[in-house]
């Protein structure tokens, strides 16, 4: 079990999402793996964040007020300074239209919520991996 405290150990991982529960739950899961959260309620309140603490990977809630999880994807993908960060679409629905457009606006991967702890942690692993083999 101690290989999990530090296997993810100093990770910046962010969490955009309007539910204050999905927010806390996925910042114990997380920070019970050793990783440094960061969070925010929506799109326009993650950007500033985004942009000054550079995330390695970025879970959005597709859903929220403001600026939806689409245009917030959209917005880092097209910035050259981080459209290398892995971007994990949220959504509590299922389906193919979803997961379609998560790809269009550069998503790497899409979670259905309720998610799990090993849903959160295989996304890291897979993308963050795959990212150290590939430089």
């Amino acid at each position: 079990m101690s290989d999990n405290q530090t296997e993810f150990s100093g990770l910046k991982v962010m969490i955009i999402d309007d539910s204050k529960t999905i927010r806390r739950t996925a910042e114990k899961l997380l920070t019970k793996a050793g990783c440094e959260v960061l969070t925010a309620e929506d799109g326009f309140e993650a950007l500033p964040t985004i942009s000054t603490q550079h995330p390695d990977i970025i879970f959005i809630d597709i859903l929220m007020p403001r600026l939806d999880g689409y245009q917030t994807c959209s917005l880092v993908k097209s910035n050259p300074s981080f459209s290398d960060i892995p971007i994990i679409m949220l959504s509590s629905k299922d389906g193919l239209f979803d997961r379609a457009k998560g790809r269009v606006v550069g998503a790497e991967q899409y979670l259905t919520k309720p998610f799990t702890r090993e849903d959160l942690l295989g996304a890291i692993r897979t993308h963050l991996l795959n990212k150290a083999e590939d430089t």
